[in-house]
C-alpha cells in the first residue's frame, strides 16, 4: 500500500433496509433464495460505492453477504450441530444459545470465496476480508467433541488457514482475523491462542491483520466497559506477544475508549489500524476529532505504518449515521495526510 495513512474499516457496515432488520445485529434475512443471492450482492455493491465516496483507500464488503461475524462462517464447516444448543457464557459477558461441536470438525468447501471474488470485481483498490479468529469461534460453541479449548481452536487454525489461502488466490490484499477474545483470556492467548492466529495465517503472501477491540455498541459490551475502571489496559497483556508474531497488522480500538495511547508502543514495528471512530455512538466525529485521534497516535506509530479505521464494526449503527463516520475518518485522515506531505 503506498497511499500515506490509507484508510479502512474493522469490517461491517449496516445492511440495507430491503435486506435485513435496520440497526439490528445479527438480524434474519428478508429474503429468500435467489432473491437474497442478488440482494446480497446489491448491498455489497452500495457497501463498496459507500466506502469509495468517503475516500476509503482499502475497501471490504461491508459483510454485507454475512448474518453474523462468526456463526455465518462456522454454518458451512461439518462438525457442527445447529440444532443441538446449549446456553454458553460468550466472552465472560453475556449467556447465548450457541451450535455444538459433534465432530471433528472439517471445511468441505470454501465458504466466502465467491463473495470475495465479486468484491474484487467491484474495484482495483486494495481490498480486505475479514474472518473469525480460532479462540473466538471456540467462544461461540458447545464443544462435546474435543473436550478442549485449545484442540478445537488448533483445528480451526487449519480451517482458517485453508480459507484465507484461497481468499488470497482470489485477489484479496489483507485477510483480517477478528479476536475480540484476546481482550479477555489473556493466558491462553499468550499460551497458545496467538499461535493458534499464526498457523491460521501460515504461508499467506497477503498481508493479514489481526482485530481486537471492546465489540460492538450493544448494552451487554457497555455494560462491561463500566466495569474496566479509568484505564483500558488489556491490551497490554497480548500486544508484546503479537508484537513477536508473524501477523503483520494490529487493529485496536481508541476513539472515546479509554485505553492509553501509549500502549501502541508495545507493537512498535506493526502497522497499526488506529480505531478513530466510535461505533457506539450516533454521534458522527467531526474530520478534526479524527485527526486528533491520528495526531495523537503518531506518537507510538510510524507514519508509514497508520491505518485510521473504524473501532469495530458499524453494523448497528444507522446507514446514514455509518456514512457520515466514514465520510469522517476519510476526510480526518486526508487532513492529518497534508500535514505529513507538507
Amino acid at each position: 500500500m503506498t497511499t500515506l495513512l490509507p484508510t479502512t474499516t474493522a469490517g461491517s457496515l449496516p445492511k440495507p433496509a430491503w435486506l435485513a432488520q435496520p440497526e439490528t445485529l445479527w438480524s434474519p434475512w428478508k429474503l429468500s433464495g435467489e432473491d437474497l443471492a442478488a440482494g446480497k450482492q446489491d448491498a455489497l455493491r452500495l457497501a463498496v460505492d459507500d466506502q469509495r465516496q468517503a475516500g476509503i483507500d482499502i475497501l471490504g464488503d461491508g459483510e454485507q453477504t454475512r448474518q453474523h461475524f462468526v456463526t455465518t462462517f462456522i454454518e458451512q464447516l461439518d462438525g457442527v450441530d445447529f440444532e443441538k444448543r446449549e446456553t454458553v457464557r460468550i466472552r465472560n459477558r453475556y449467556d447465548a444459545s450457541v451450535p455444538t461441536v459433534v465432530g471433528a470438525v472439517s471445511r468441505p468447501k470454501s465458504v466466502f470465496v465467491e463473495d470475495a471474488r465479486f468484491l474484487r470485481a467491484q474495484t482495483d483498490r486494495p481490498i480486505k476480508w475479514t474472518l473469525p479468529g480460532p479462540m473466538t469461534m471456540i467462544d461461540t460453541l458447545y464443544d462435546s467433541h474435543y473436550w478442549s479449548r485449545e484442540k478445537l481452536a488448533w483445528a480451526f487454525a487449519g480451517i482458517l488457514n485453508e480459507e484465507a489461502r484461497e481468499l488470497e488466490a482470489a485477489g484479496v490484499d489483507i485477510v483480517q482475523f477478528d479476536e475480540p477474545a484476546f481482550n479477555v483470556f489473556f493466558d491462553e492467548a499468550n499460551d497458545w491462542g496467538i499461535a493458534a492466529l499464526e498457523r491460521a495465517a501460515e504461508g499467506l503472501k497477503a498481508e493479514t491483520a489481526v482485530h481486537i477491540c471492546y465489540g460492538y455498541g450493544i448494552k451487554a459490551n457497555t455494560d462491561w466497559k463500566q466495569t474496566l475502571g479509568s484505564e483500558w489496559r488489556q491490551y497490554e497483556r497480548t500486544f508484546p506477544n503479537l508484537q513477536k508474531s508473524a501477523i503483520d497488522i494490529i487493529s485496536l480500538e481508541c476513539r472515546n475508549s479509554r485505553v492509553p495511547m501509549e500502549l501502541i508502543e508495545l507493537v512498535r514495528g506493526k502497522k497499526v489500524m488506529v480505531g478513530a471512530i466510535d461505533v457506539a455512538t450516533h454521534s458522527v466525529e467531526t474530520t478534526e476529532e479524527v485527526a486528533e485521534t491520528l495526531r495523537a497516535a503518531l506518537a507510538y506509530v510510524d507514519a508509514d505504518k497508520l491505518y485510521p479505521a473504524t473501532n469495530c464494526g458499524m453494523a448497528p449503527l444507522p446507514r446514514a449515521v455509518a456514512r457520515g463516520k466514514l465520510k469522517a475518518l476519510g476526510a480526518g485522515a486526508a487532513i492529518v495526510r497534508a500535514e505529513l506531505s507538507a
